[in-house]
């Protein structure tokens, strides 16, 4: 079998390190999200709980990333728009409630921006575009 080029070795050693940063950065905010709830119910938790509610909460987000990227193959796109990201919540009603009165609050925002108002906190309204990656997780921001 022929060795991987260096720079494909350089590119998988890359995406691991950051793999590994995105993963202690999840693990620090759950712990501390954990650690709040604990305190407000006088118990505690170990973290082994906390490192498997991590490995938990990972998972989810690569197996919801790859059903995201694959609706927007499947529509011959290669950018996750809003409507993959409602589709995938179709079955959650709460969370759909949730997330289409984001999308309309988002809308009516963009909408009075262009009637003259001024931006707030410099930022521009655009919808943030994802480039599609290969089905696994690996969406790569467009910038």
């Amino acid at each position: 079998m022929a060795e991987p080029s260096r720079g494909r070795r350089d590119l998988d050693a890359d995406a691991r390190k950051l793999e590994e940063r995105l993963k202690s950065t999840l693990w620090l905010h759950i712990g501390r999200a954990v650690d709040t709830e604990c305190l407000h119910l006088d118990t505690s938790a170990t973290p082994q709980f906390i490192g498997s509610l991590t490995e938990l909460v990972w998972t989810q987000v690569e197996n919801t990333a790859a059903d995201l990227e694959s609706f927007a193959k499947h529509a011959k796109r290669n950018v996750v728009r809003v409507d993959d990201v409602l589709l995938l919540a179709r079955r959650n009603e709460g969370l759909e409630a949730i997330l289409r009165d984001f999308v309309a609050r988002l809308e009516a925002k963009k909408r009075g921006r262009r009637r003259g108002e001024e931006e707030e906190d410099g930022e521009d309204g655009e919808e943030e575009v994802v480039g599609v990656g290969d089905g696994k997780g690996k969406g790569r921001k467009k910038g």
